[in-house]
């Protein structure tokens, strides 16, 4: 393997065989690495219109040591100007992402659509590298030069090996090995190499000219994701109202950049199936970069998604993260603030036979949680489809008018008329703790009777409503035969106890939950 040259150590190519950097030309094979084959190249686009999947809900899972391929996917669709001979044509394309799924790639002519048409497509990613240019010059003449204090010798020769050290055989048949040498000069870049990802088509076109064509393709390495910003003002017994923003964020790591390309987002889950892997480039860092100006997204139903078209163009820059507002900001949507102790056996459901352990469950967590709740509805200023993301959530400062960030949760995508529901955070100054106070199990009636005490303690100088919410999981078979609270029947397997704490007082909760089989 040879050995990686460092920042002395240059490869320096003559720029009198630099045939295949000038434009018009391409890199082919042949006995000679050198030797090029004069190809059409197409200009840079004219049009970039990107159509991204994949949202995300939290960019920090992808900063740093995630893939590429892990942020989404987009379908890039480029509109460029070519010029055309009659007849044969080859063409290169060489500002393409680097993550491309080769399968999706297509070509069409604009101009001449029946005229013209594809014979052959490839895409070539054999980008260069000093072991790769090293290696395509074994057997070819090169010179080599080494530094000795402010001294350079050079030495000519036949490139044999490059394992390592080089191997030159001098004209005069003796070798020479090289283990440390300042630079390599070569001919020229060899054919089959390139500097940047490359799609190369063999087009057949019926008349020569000017044609507009349209290069279409699924590339990994595009994504975004959603960001929610929540302003609470409470209000008189868990009443609140809210201010909401959304933010966009697109994040771009496909090793290609887009300029003034315009953007649609899909929200929704598109089934897709797994392609092929091959080596993707690291991940590379963020560049953050905020858009203020106007014109925003417009949502509309798509299949069985939702797609959000920005109405402006924008450029998306390789390696960057772009802040795109989804909509503008709504102001006094009604919320409703709640305080919930909510046990969570750590227990399977039943299977063939009851839970009769009568540990089972206990030692569970006590915390009193804290949520905001509000619906997604037009009668409440929103009633707008809301790609799944992350919700932040902060409330005004009375003393300073400062925001002060209170929790987080993440949603799902949210369609219209829905109830959000997030969790913020667990209560400070409201305790509670639960524990069984009996167990009767009767194996020959087969019943059983379970009983519990939750007690809540309330710290705070005002009265507080805590909603106890218990699972039944011990047997599909149950009825609570005692409580000293009422209670919701939920669903089959839960039900909730609202309590009433008083200021700095306590309350407790006792209920009996019998099964039978």
């Amino acid at each position: 393997m040879f050995r990686p040259v460092s920042l002395t150590q240059t490869l320096v190519l003559a720029l009198g065989a630099l045939s295949l950097a000038l434009p018009g030309t391409a890199a082919e094979p042949t006995s000679n690495p050198a030797t090029q084959q004069a190809t059409q190249v197409a200009t840079p686009p004219a049009v970039n219109s990107l159509t991204i999947y994949g949202g995300v809900a939290d960019v920090n899972a992808y900063r740093g040591t995630a893939r590429p391929a892990q942020v989404g996917f987009a379908v890039v669709r480029q509109e460029r100007a070519i010029e055309l001979t009659e007849g044969h044509n080859s063409v290169r394309v060489d500002d393409v992402a680097a993550l491309i799924d080769p399968s999706t790639v297509s070509f069409s002519s604009l101009t001449d659509p029946l005229g013209t048409h594809v014979v052959e497509q490839n895409f070539q990613f054999d980008l260069v590298s000093t072991e790769k240019l090293l290696a395509r010059y074994v057997d070819h003449p090169v010179h080599v030069e080494q530094d000795h204090g402010n001294a350079v010798e050079r030495f000519d020769g036949t490139l044999i090996a490059s394992n390592g050290a080089l191997v030159l055989r001098q004209d005069d048949g003796s070798v020479r090995t090289l283990g440390q040498y300042s630079s390599v000069v070569l001919p020229g870049l060899p054919g089959g190499l390139i500097t940047r990802p490359s799609l190369l088509w063999e087009v057949d076109a019926r008349a020569a000219g000017t044609q507009r064509v349209q290069i279409a393709y699924q590339t990994a390495g595009l994504g975004w994701w959603t960001d929610y910003n929540l302003t609470l003002a409470p209000g008189p017994g868990g009443q609140c109202t809210l201010e909401v923003g959304a933010w966009v964020s697109v994040m771009n790591q496909s090793g290609a950049s887009y300029p003034e390309a315009g953007i649609k987002l899909v929200a929704g889950d598109v089934n897709r199936v797994a392609a092929p892997s091959r080596a993707l480039p690291g991940s590379p860092s963020l560049a953050m970069a905020r858009a203020a100006e106007a014109q925003g997204f417009e949502e509309k139903s798509f299949f069985e998604y939702h797609l959000y078209t920005l109405g402006r163009r924008t450029s998306l820059p390789d390696n960057s993260t772009k802040q795109i507002e989804l909509f503008p900001r709504v102001a006094g949507a009604t919320c409703e603030r709640s305080l919930v102790l909510a046990s969570q056996p750590s227990v399977p459901v039943p299977g063939g036979s009851p839970f009769t352990d009568r540990a089972l469950g206990l030692g569970q967590s006590a915390h009193v949680e804290a949520w905001l709740s509000f619906r997604n509805s037009l009668a409440n200023h929103l009633g707008i489809p809301l790609p799944a993301g992350r919700v932040r959530v902060s409330e005004r400062d009375p003393a300073d008018g400062s925001l002060e960030f209170i929790g987080e949760d993440r949603i799902g995508h949210t369609p219209r008329d829905e109830r959000l529901n997030l969790k913020l955070g667990e209560a400070f100054d409201v305790v509670g703790e639960r524990r069984q106070v009996d167990f009767q199990l009767n194996s020959a009636r087969k019943s059983m009777a379970e009983t519990l005490e939750i007690r809540l303690r309330n710290h705070k100088a005002m009265p507080v409503r805590v909603i106890v919410r218990e699972r039944l999981y011990r047997w599909t078979n149950w009825e609570v035969v005692a409580n000293s609270v009422p209670f919701d029947r939920k669903d089959a397997r839960t039900v909730e106890f609202p309590v009433d704490v008083p200021a700095d007082a306590e309350s407790t909760l006792t209920y009996t939950a019998r099964y039978t089989w």
